[in-house]
C-alpha cells in the first residue's frame, strides 16, 4: 500500500488510513464459514478478524476469531491476550475450557461447555479450549481490541529468541537444567 494514503496518525502498531480513501474491502472479510485444517500439534486453527485482515476495525475497539478443534484432543493451548477480553461461543462440539486468577490466589475456573454456551474470558488472564468430545468443534469469540495480541505461554517461555537462560527457567519451574535444555529444543 502506498505510504501516501496514510496520514501520519499512529495508533495502536497501524497508521491511520485517510477515511476518504476507505473502500468496502476495509471493512469485509470472507470465509468463516470454511472448516480450517485442524491437523497440526495442537489439533486447532485460530482464524482471526482483527485490524490486520480488515483495515476498518481500526480504532473501533473490536475483532473477532473462530477456532476449529480436532476431536479427541483438539487444543487451543493456554495463552493470553495482553490487551482484550474474550466471550467465547460454541457453536458445535464440547468443551472443557478455563482460565486462572492472578497471583496470589492462580485459581482456575472452568467449566464444560456445549453447543450454545457462552463463556467470557478476562483481559491477560491465561486461558485455554480443549475438546473433550469425538466430533469437531467450532467456537466463535468476540475480542476487546482490533489489536488484542496472542501470547501462547510454553512458546513465549520456552521458545523465546534468543532462548532465556536454562538455570533462570530451571529455578522459576522447580525442574533440571537439562528438562529445561529439552523443552527449548521443542520449540
Amino acid at each position: 500500500m502506498n505510504l501516501k494514503t496514510f496520514h501520519t496518525l499512529f495508533v495502536n502498531g497501524k497508521f491511520c488510513k485517510d477515511a476518504k480513501l476507505g473502500k468496502a474491502d476495509d471493512f469485509y472479510f470472507s470465509s468463516l464459514h470454511i472448516r480450517k485444517n485442524t491437523s497440526n500439534t495442537f489439533g486447532s486453527t485460530v482464524t482471526p478478524v482483527n485490524v490486520a485482515q480488515m483495515p476498518g476495525l481500526h480504532t473501533l475497539g473490536i475483532s473477532m476469531v473462530r477456532i476449529d478443534y480436532a476431536p479427541n484432543g483438539g487444543l487451543n493451548p493456554p495463552h493470553t491476550h495482553p490487551r482484550a477480553s474474550k466471550i467465547l461461543v460454541v457453536l458445535e462440539g464440547t468443551l472443557h475450557i478455563g482460565f486462572v486468577t492472578s497471583n496470589p490466589d492462580n485459581r482456575l475456573i472452568s467449566k464444560v461447555l456445549y453447543p450454545g454456551d457462552v463463556f467470557f474470558f478476562p483481559v491477560g488472564l491465561i486461558h485455554f479450549q480443549y475438546n473433550i468430545g469425538n466430533t469437531y468443534a467450532i467456537t466463535f469469540a468476540g475480542l476487546s481490541s482490533e489489536n488484542p495480541g496472542f501470547i501462547t505461554i510454553a512458546n513465549a517461555v520456552f521458545g523465546s529468541d534468543p532462548s532465556i537462560n536454562a538455570d533462570i527457567l530451571a529455578k522459576a519451574f522447580n525442574l533440571d537444567r537439562k528438562m529445561v535444555k529439552n523443552l527449548q529444543s521443542k520449540f
